[in-house]
């Protein structure tokens, strides 16, 4: 469980630090975040096509309200936590790179969720809003992160520790 421990909080913040370079908030976290925005508004055109994107913001075309999804909001930092738990822990490689990938997209799934619940709930109430957004949502999307590692935990095989050969000396006589 120490290394476990030691090897999370390591690639926690190795990741973290990462993610905060100037070269990955241009070529992945901005990119990503116009990727959350533009698949937002596909599934939002499924049933209001007053709604169009521009970059990272979300535009209502009637009312004129907007959001924009900004850092810690994209969920990126969420998957940081979810992939750096998986990856660390002892298991397979196989089962690590299956729990990633479904654990990221079910992870994903909800921010998207998330972020056109936001937008409507501000369109209603702005007091509703402040509060879904920064208390309600962030505690839901770690809540998933968590349960998401449970249950890799549970359904992931385990490895199978090879013992060492346990040799005995020969009996004298």
């Amino acid at each position: 469980m120490k290394k476990f421990l030691f090897l999370f909080f390591l690639l926690l913040v190795t990741l973290f630090v990462v993610e905060l370079t100037p070269p990955a908030q241009k070529f992945f976290v901005q990119p990503f975040t116009a990727l959350l925005a533009t698949i937002s508004i596909s599934l939002i055109h499924l049933f209001d096509d007053n709604v169009m994107s521009y970059g990272v913001i979300i535009y209502n075309t009637v009312n004129q309200f907007a959001v924009s999804i900004e850092a810690g909001c994209n969920g990126i930092e969420a998957s940081i936590i979810l992939f750096s738990a998986i990856m660390t822990f002892p298991r397979s490689w196989k089962a690590r790179l299956l729990g990633v990938a479904i654990g990221l997209v079910s992870l994903h799934a909800v921010n998207i969720l998330r972020i056109i619940s936001l937008f409507y709930l501000g369109q209603w109430n702005m007091t509703a809003f402040e509060w879904a957004h920064l208390y309600l949502w962030q505690a839901l999307i770690m809540l998933d992160v968590f349960i998401v590692f449970l249950l890799w935990l549970k359904f992931a095989p385990q490895q199978l520790q090879v013992e060492p050969a346990h040799t005995e000396a020969p009996e004298t006589m």
